[in-house]
């Protein structure tokens, strides 16, 4: 492993400057949905507007705001690293700044289609933000269940959005729990993963799968993800599965994983060539302000995360908080591109597998999950 003061870049150390720090603060910033938009807006979230036709709206809401986000060659990070064809897929051009988009919009239009009029999750903080737009887009109520110890920066966007916020006693996993059971009691939707919509939510990040074939016309060789639950990496690695069998593509990517050090059980279990995604000890998480969006004790569909890395003979790494600030700072300041710090730690565990067992020539994606 890398020592923790340092990264490597093109086989040099570089220290960490103080101006780096300045990131670990970093918060997506939400896009408004553009005015033009409105008629669709009034018409999805009208009660007395028939179901069809509130379905009908929202999609085109769906359609013209979520998804479909740039992929563009990164050279100057290509020149740093000594790998060539390395594309990075931005997802921070969604409406709210992250993949999360993607699920909250696909689960909110399953609400509205199934009849429910309000829609629960636990978050600490992004899906937050992405449901309660969502949410709010189609008329529902959104209700989020919220750690009492985690502090939420984006709260004034979770509230602008007219969601109610539960805090409870307990961690994310906890939080979890009680949404669904509130979700049982006041019979709203369950937008959690790990539920009876997993399928759903693979799909809806199949997508990017979908979208990254569009501008290749083919398969990369590699695909690198930040991982949490890892239901975004599996279910990219679903969309390739698909657009192989029906052949699309050529071949199947790798999917790697990246992961804050220490703190994610998909990259430990990986690591430790467990059979299944093994739970850690939870009093062993420490969050910080960078790791937060990767931390967990119990990743929901680590299964299918570690069976997609396996199935495709992928590789996964930890990533230090100081690699995952210095990587967006070298996004920043080479590639035009403000990214969440987090969001760097596939294509940091992209570049790891590089140093260790150089790379043929070919192409190689990495998704950036979110932006400053």
């Amino acid at each position: 492993m890398k020592d923790q003061d340092q990264i490597s870049i093109a086989g040099s150390p570089e220290p960490l400057d103080s101006s780096v720090a300045l990131l670990d603060s970093a918060t997506p910033q939400a896009v408004p949905i553009p005015k033009d938009m409105d008629p669709q807006v009034e018409r999805a979230t009208d009660p007395t507007e028939s179901t069809d036709g509130r379905l009908e709206a929202y999609e085109d809401i769906l359609d013209s705001q979520v998804g479909d986000t740039n992929l563009s060659r990164a050279k100057n990070v290509e020149r740093e690293v000594g790998l060539r064809q390395i594309y990075l897929k931005f997802e921070g051009g969604n409406p709210t700044g992250t993949q999360k988009d993607r699920i909250a919009f696909a689960q909110a239009m399953d609400a509205l289609r199934r009849g429910f009029d309000g829609i629960t999750v636990a978050t600490c903080g992004n899906y937050g933000v992405a449901l309660g737009l969502a949410a709010s887009l189609a008329g529902l109520r959104c209700v989020l269940f919220i750690p009492k110890g985690y502090s939420v920066k984006r709260m004034k966007e979770i509230e602008g959005h007219g969601a109610e916020v539960i805090r409870i006693e307990g961690d994310y996993e906890t939080a979890v729990l009680r949404s669904r059971e509130h979700a049982g009691t006041h019979k709203i939707y369950d937008g959690n993963p790990g539920g009876a919509n997993t399928g759903l939510q693979l799909r809806a990040y199949g997508e990017i799968a979908y979208e990254i074939y569009d501008e290749l016309r083919d398969a990369p060789a590699a695909v690198a993800v930040p991982v949490s639950n890892g239901t975004t990496l599996a279910g990219i690695y679903r969309g390739f599965l698909s657009l192989y069998r029906r052949g699309k593509t050529s071949r199947m990517p790798r999917m790697i994983a990246g992961s804050s050090h220490g703190k994610n059980p998909i990259v430990h279990s990986f690591r430790m060539n467990a059979e299944s995604c093994n739970d850690l000890v939870p009093e062993r998480i420490r969050e910080t302000r960078v790791n937060e969006p990767l931390i967990n004790w119990h990743s929901i569909d680590g299964d299918q995360a570690l069976d997609s890395i396996r199935g495709t003979d992928g590789w996964a790494c930890d990533a230090s908080d100081r690699s995952m600030l210095a990587y967006s700072k070298l996004l920043r300041e080479r590639e035009g591109l403000s990214v969440l710090p987090a969001s760097t730690a596939g294509l940091i565990a992209l570049t790891e597998l590089h140093r260790k067992t150089p790379l043929p020539g070919d192409r190689y994606v990495a998704v950036l999950t979110g932006k400053k």
